[in-house]
């Protein structure tokens, strides 16, 4: 009788793990169906009628048109936005990355008074949005000669995404062994070289979730491209789709079409980055 108590209370135990589970996986499972549904829709009705749309906005299509994706490829300078798009956005990326991975190296290895107020300044930046000093950026631009240069929005989104970008790094590499760092300089290696062999290889997981947090509002900007950017060749994509948009009739079918193009560098770039993304989320979670 006496072995036979553990074996009630493991089953207990486990079964209530598997509800818990179970619950977690609805939740998910719901929450999984409210993020594809405004995706689903917007694909599907891409490849409608513009009158089909209205008829049934959800459904798949009766007669599947293909004209909206040709007509923007031939009738529209989509591919220059695409470019335009992908060169900021990327470009952007990696000074990010760059510039804020060397200022938290620098500020996990001096602690004194002015590192602190330095990272509390690079801290404030997450709570001022940049467009509430648009008209000053917008004499900036013109003074530095960048109007209607896609080179404007460099600077722009640096600023957005170094202050996340130092929170992040920061923490991960204040969370490697002291130890490790100080027999490299023993073993003579320089400053540099321990960024670059050591520390950069340590927060890869780091570095994937800060570029995939600043990639979707670098795309998606329209803000600061619509205020500085007037000339075609210099347009980003989804400054671009605002020409779809007639006064009175606007052909759903062909915004829908170029905003499922857009959407897919987004997509493909997640799920390839998404191991590590996941990795640099949950990093610190569980310590042991």
């Amino acid at each position: 009788m006496k072995n036979r108590t553990p074996i009630k209370k493991n089953t207990s135990t486990s079964l209530k793990m598997q509800n818990r589970h179970i619950g977690s996986h609805v939740f998910l499972l719901l929450w999984s169906l409210i993020v594809i549904f405004p995706i689903w829709t917007m694909v599907v009705n891409s490849f409608k009628f513009k009158l089909d749309i209205y008829k049934d906005p959800f459904g798949l299509p009766k007669k599947w048109n293909f004209d909206s994706y040709g007509s923007v490829f031939r009738d529209s300078d989509f591919l220059v936005y695409f470019k335009n798009s992908l060169f900021v956005t990327v470009g952007s990326i990696i000074i990010v990355l760059i510039l804020g991975s060397l200022a938290s190296y620098a500020l996990t290895q001096h602690k004194t008074k002015t590192t602190n107020f330095l990272y509390l300044f690079f801290i404030a930046g997450m709570m001022l949005p940049l467009k509430i000093g648009s008209i000053k950026l917008l004499e900036i631009v013109k003074a530095l000669g960048l109007l209607n240069s896609i080179y404007a929005l460099f600077p722009i989104y640096i600023a957005m995404g170094l202050p996340i970008a130092v929170f992040v790094l920061t923490q991960f590499i204040s969370d490697i062994p002291h130890e490790l760092i100080e027999a490299s300089v023993i073993d003579g290696a320089s400053r540099f070289r321990i960024y670059w062999q050591i520390i950069i290889p340590m927060i890869k997981p780091a570095l994937a979730t800060v570029g995939i947090y600043n990639l979707v509002p670098f795309w998606n900007d329209l803000w600061f491209p619509l205020i500085f950017i007037n000339k075609e060749e210099s347009k980003t994509l989804l400054l671009g789709v605002t020409r779809l948009f007639g006064q009175y009739q606007t052909d759903w079918s062909k915004v829908l079409a170029v905003l499922t193009l857009s959407a897919i560098p987004v997509i493909v770039l997640y799920l390839t980055m998404s191991k590590q993304f996941i990795r640099g989320l949950t990093a610190g979670a569980v310590k042991g």
